[in-house]
């Protein structure tokens, strides 16, 4: 046991998860992971690793080369210099996921993870690619759409309001803002259901996994190149605000997955982190009445705002003939 709570101290940053988790992964050394949906029940994809870095990595190129953005790369590496992490050093790659509490159909897009998951309808796997998200002022809507227009090579007409605040800045732009590489639209874009909000491309890949848009969903021009082709007309589009994320693994174990809680505004948020797991927990009693909770893992993991999914509770034995025996789902 003492190993096993070793993962759940955040000061741990090359804590491995056990290899049931990792026995679901399908890892590749892209800007996009797609990974196998293996049961009806899985909850759990991905995989944690590290990637040893060179002198000139930052968190920005680390992160493009292996799908995530840069906010959750500093959540899962909060004591590295993200512009020098220094030569040698063992970068944690955040990419062990808890699917979103959402049907499985479609886009689901979870603002506080800054990432996208697309689950094609044939039911076996998942695709997930990090996004940029609405800034203060200009925040990201949350609710149910669809795709309603898909379009490469796009023009980009920037609305007045958006005109207005680049001259007020000193960078008037013009009324159309044609196809190339200038065009923060990207190579592609989807219209949302909701009017003036898009999931496209970008000419500025460093907004990846930020808040820097102007409401709409960036995407780095490799990962909207691939997911494009792949999304019909009327595909279901659900954004969510999942900041705390509960799964339980093949064996049974309970993890919880942290991010920093946005408000309404889609700012950080000082929603209190114990009460909302709390509830959280409450709402899958179901769940919950299978393990053994560690209630010192579970504040440790809910102020840490890792990104990663942790262990808080492991499963219930149960005595047979005289022996211990895991519950398993």
């Amino acid at each position: 046991m003492a190993s096993e709570m070793q993962l759940l101290i955040p000061s741990i940053r090359r804590a491995l998860i056990p290899v049931a988790v990792w026995a679901f992964a399908v890892v590749t050394p892209a800007t996009a992971f797609e990974h196998p949906l293996r049961s009806e029940g899985q909850e759990l994809v991905g995989e944690l690793y590290t990637v040893t870095a060179d002198y000139e990595d930052t968190f920005a190129e680390l992160g493009g080369a292996h799908g995530f953005g840069y906010l959750e790369m500093l959540a899962a590496n909060p004591t590295m210099d993200p512009w020098l992490p220094g030569v040698g050093a063992e970068v944690v790659m955040p990419g062990l996921h808890v699917l979103p509490d959402a049907p499985r159909t479609g886009i689901v897009i979870n603002l506080p993870e800054y990432r996208l998951y697309y689950y094609p309808p044939e039911g076996d796997r998942v695709l997930t690619y990090p996004v940029g998200i609405g800034r203060q002022g200009w925040s990201s809507p949350i609710g149910e759409t669809r795709v309603l227009r898909k379009e490469a090579n796009p023009a980009w007409y920037p609305p007045q309001s958006i005109r207005e605040e680049h001259a007020a800045a000193g960078d008037p732009l013009p009324a159309v803002v044609p196809p190339g590489p200038d065009n923060p639209m990207g190579p592609f874009k989807m219209n949302l259901a909701m009017s003036g909000y898009v999931i496209h491309g970008t000419n500025k890949n460093f907004g990846i996994g930020m808040r820097v848009s102007h409401g709409c969903f960036r995407m780095r021009n490799q990962d909207i190149t691939s997911l494009f082709p792949q999304i019909p007309l009327n595909t279901p589009v659900r954004i969510i605000n999942q900041p705390f994320k509960l799964a339980l693994d093949a064996n049974g174990d309970l993890f919880l997955e942290a991010h920093t809680p946005l408000d309404e505004h889609g700012m950080p948020s000082t929603l209190d982190r114990q009460a909302a797991v709390q509830a959280l927990l409450e709402q899958r009693a179901n769940v919950v009445a299978g393990v053994v909770l560690d209630w010192q893992a579970i504040r440790d993991v809910a102020f840490a705002e890792e990104g990663i999914p942790r262990r808080i509770g492991t499963a219930k034995v149960s005595q047979a003939s005289g022996e211990e025996v895991r519950v398993y789902w």
